[in-house]
């Protein structure tokens, strides 16, 4: 058993993910850990959804221990260096010009609620308005005002003061999600429409509409094409901004570079974060029209932390991997594979009912009992692999693995998930 006594002595009561793993790892590589035991685990967890392009990628560790050794800059609150100037080429050449996107990119702190909370800032700057439009099971940080957007009780309950000026809508799920009574497509759009044209309502118009395309923290929610679309010609009716959320389902996470890439979207800002640093450097960055980028005054919003070096260096090799299709492809094929795994799991036990949601490498189960998805993951981290809980009562188990996954560690972590669940029933 791992000595665990210093962090029960000297470390917060709050900490969590390491009451899911209740181990000291030492070392890690793509998709493994290992404890101070040498017993090696498959990360099916991915430091929730940090680690797209695995621990320790290589192609990014040499890049970052040239930039250490030759002294390059690494932290510079916004000035210009080197590094910033290469990672803004790049992400322009790879991401935004094939797409015909045109956004500034604007670094704000190193986490995605520091990118939530800028984009909210921003949207009532440009519109005068206080309000915005969020989503059931919505996650977005931790902060105050992205806080506010989120949905989950337990975080909410823990502001400490009242957490204002968000109305909240039932989200467009492209499946209904197994206990589900909500009215959650086109017509939930439509009805908030009249609402808002009504001038009796007493409902005054938001400054945005905050959303993801796929909501991960909030249980693996894949929103429609239809919905999305319904949601962004709402947003532009009322004359407010359309804010998608990819700061879990991002960076190449769906098969594609953006979640909602191939939906005929155009979001007024895009919150990025997790992924974009590649390596598990920090990094939250916002793609923002140029038109809504102009109402910010020089140093109006700033951080110390606005895009380290290291980040900005780990986040070049990142980009590399979207040069071509090859990686795209993979997780697609990836994707696949877990998803039929998943509904395999579901016909073996198909009394129970159970429903697997997702998109590419995200894909989950929901077990519809957050204590027998406890139960399943405890199993797992007990023979070797990490996997979280997500969604109402943590009745969801969530798999997002390195995009980078060798096949056989891939393989060998579904297998490990079966026999968790066969083990949890029996039990």
């Amino acid at each position: 058993m791992a000595d665990m006594n210093v962090f029960e002595k000297w470390e917060s009561d709050i900490r969590g993910y390491c009451r899911l793993y209740p181990t000291v790892f030492t070392s890690a590589s793509n998709a493994r850990q290992v404890d101070e035991a040498g017993k090696s685990y498959v990360d099916f967890f991915a430091g929730a959804g940090v680690l797209n392009f695995g621990h320790n990628n290589e192609r990014m560790k040499k890049a970052l221990i040239e930039f250490i050794q030759n002294d390059g800059v690494a932290h510079s609150l916004d000035m210009y260096t080197t590094p910033k100037r290469s990672f803004l080429e790049k992400f322009a050449k790879t991401i935004l010009e094939p797409r015909n996107m045109n956004y500034k990119m604007q670094f704000m702190g190193p986490t995605g609620t520091n990118a939530v909370e800028t984009a909210l800032k921003l949207a009532r700057k440009v519109t005068g308005r206080k309000s915005v439009v969020a989503y059931s099971h919505g996650f977005h940080g931790m902060t105050l005002g992205a806080l506010a957007c989120t949905a989950n009780s337990y975080f909410r309950n823990a502001a400490g003061v009242p957490l204002e000026h968000v109305v909240r809508q039932p989200f467009g799920c492209e499946t209904r999600c197994k206990g589900c009574n909500m009215s959650c497509g086109v017509d939930s759009v439509d009805a908030l429409r009249a609402l808002y044209e009504d001038s009796s309502s007493g409902m005054e118009p938001p400054a945005a509409f905050m959303v993801e395309a796929i909501q991960a923290e909030g249980g693996v929610h894949v929103a429609s094409k239809e919905w999305l679309q319904a949601v962004q010609k709402l947003a532009h009716d009322l004359g407010a901004l359309f804010i998608i959320d990819d700061i879990q389902a991002g960076c190449g996470r769906t098969g594609n570079y953006f979640s909602f890439d191939g939906m005929g979207l155009d979001p007024d800002i895009v919150t990025l974060a997790k992924g974009i640093g590649g390596f598990g450097t920090p990094l939250a960055m916002n793609l923002v029209r140029p038109e809504h980028d102009k109402h910010w005054s020089p140093g109006e919003h700033t951080g110390t932390f606005r895009g380290q070096g290291f980040s900005f260096v780990a986040g070049v090799e990142a980009l590399t991997y979207f040069e071509n299709d090859d990686l795209m492809t993979d997780v697609k094929r990836k994707g696949a594979q877990m998803k039929e795994h998943l509904e395999g799991i579901c016909d073996q036990h198909s009394k129970h009912a159970f429903q697997v949601r997702g998109k590419g490498m995200m894909q989950a189960i929901d077990f519809g009992d957050g204590a027998l998805a406890k139960k399943i993951a405890t199993t797992c981290f007990e023979n070797g692999l990490l996997i979280g809980a997500c969604g109402t009562g943590g009745k969801v188990l969530k798999l997002i693995p390195p995009l980078t996954i060798p096949d056989a560690d891939l393989v060998e972590g579904l297998e490990t998930l079966s026999k968790a669940v066969a083990s949890a029933l029996e039990g």
